[in-house]
Formats: C-alpha cells, structure tokens, sequence
C-alpha cells in the first residue's frame, strides 16, 4: 500500500487573481505504508533536534532554520520515499475553453495528470491532499472516482484508490515535507533568488539530484518534474 501526501504553491495563479507568478505546482510524496512511521519519527527527531516547533514549510525557510531544512533534505534523499510534481504554466491555461470556465474544475484536473502517471496497479493507494476549501463539496470524491475508472479502463484492476481525502497540513508532516519540495521546484522554475537560504536548500537537492531542478524525463522515479504541455 502506498500513501500519497499532496500540496500545492501558487494555485492563485489560474484562479484569475492578479499574481505576479507564472506557474502552479502540484506535488506529492509517494510513501510506502510500512516505512511511514519511520519517516515521521524520524522527522520528528529533526524538530526536537533543532528545536522547531509548529508546522515547518517553505515560506519559513530562514538562516536561523536553515540546517533544519537542509537535514529535511537528506531525509527525503535517504528514504525510499519518491516525489512527483507538476507545474502549470498559467498564461497557457485556458479555463474557459478546456475546464467549462471552471477554475476549480482545472485545478482538480491537474491533479488528476499529477497522481494518475504514478500510479502502479499492483498498489493500492490512500491520497491525501491539504485541506482546502471548493465550491463544490464533492470535488475528492469526484477525482477518486475519475482515478477509479481509468485504472479499471486501462488495466482492468479494482479498487485500487482507497481513498481520497483532505487533511490540515499542520496536522501531516509528510504533506509538509511536499510543501518543502514543491517551493524549492517553483522557486526555481521563477528563477527566483532573494532567499540565500532557499537557494541553499535547492542547492542540497540539485547536489543529489547531480543537475538543477528543471523538468526531469518521464523515467526520472525518484524527483520527478513534469512541466505539462497546455495549447496556448
């Protein structure tokens, strides 16, 4: 069984809100039911080490926390835990034509090319995705069950998505660990450089990764970046 830990960074981005920001990135950890508690504690023993306390994310990456987020890193790179994400370049993103003027709608969709690649019909999965508040109440649901079908139209497997459900995030250590790696991607991918901090903790990455942080190929198991292709 795996279980999937999902966030996002900039969704206001196709939303139609002014944002100086380009692309959304939707990210989730691939965790291995019988290793996540391991993980967790051992995340745990990095906050009790460096004495953070509440909910750690990307926006409060600083000097003065930084060998915390940089020991995060390593965790993740040490772990036989995988990441995928996908960024959405938002000047290409027409709602109106491909999401029935349904900002929301491509938000889910997105979201569906995030989780659908990675799934693996010899596993089950139980997703889970940061609490956020939809117009329409069933939009998890909906996507459990588009999930649903397509495993069962491709590979003839059943119940293979236990479940999808919302979460808090300062609740989840593990979709606050996505939360770290999808803003060092968009970091990145805005080219952004106002943070040394931030910038080292892309550089620990890039170090494993052995090149930058950029859209990676499909057979990439283990950081993998797909920056989709929208008709403009």
């Amino acid at each position: 069984m795996i279980e999937v830990y999902c966030d996002e960074s900039r969704p206001e981005t196709i939303y139609g809100v002014n944002s100086p920001d380009r692309f959304m990135v939707l990210g989730g950890l691939w965790v291995p039911y019988d290793i996540r508690e391991d993980v967790k504690n051992q995340i745990k023993n990095l906050k009790t080490k460096y004495d953070v306390y509440g909910e750690f994310k990307w926006n409060r990456v600083s000097p003065s926390r930084l060998e915390f987020y940089l020991k995060l890193i390593d965790l993740f790179f040490k772990n036989s835990i995988r990441f995928r994400c996908i960024v959405v370049d938002s000047h290409f993103v027409d709602i109106d034509t491909y999401h029935e003027s349904d900002s929301e709608l491509g938000f889910y969709k997105f979201y569906y090319q995030l989780l659908y690649h990675w799934i693996d019909s010899r596993e089950t999965y139980w997703i889970y995705l940061d609490h956020r508040k939809n117009k329409l109440r069933n939009r998890l649901h909906k996507l459990e069950e588009v999930l649903d079908k397509a495993i069962i139209r491709d590979t003839g497997q059943l119940n293979k998505i236990g479940d999808v459900q919302a979460i808090e995030s300062k609740q989840s250590l593990l979709i606050q660990l996505t939360d770290i790696l999808i803003g060092a991607v968009g970091y990145r991918m805005h080219r952004l450089n106002g943070s040394q901090a931030k910038l080292q903790v892309i550089e620990r990455i890039e170090s494993y990764l052995e090149h930058p942080i950029w859209p990676t190929p499909k057979s990439e198991r283990k950081f993998n970046v797909f920056k989709i292709a929208l008709r403009g």
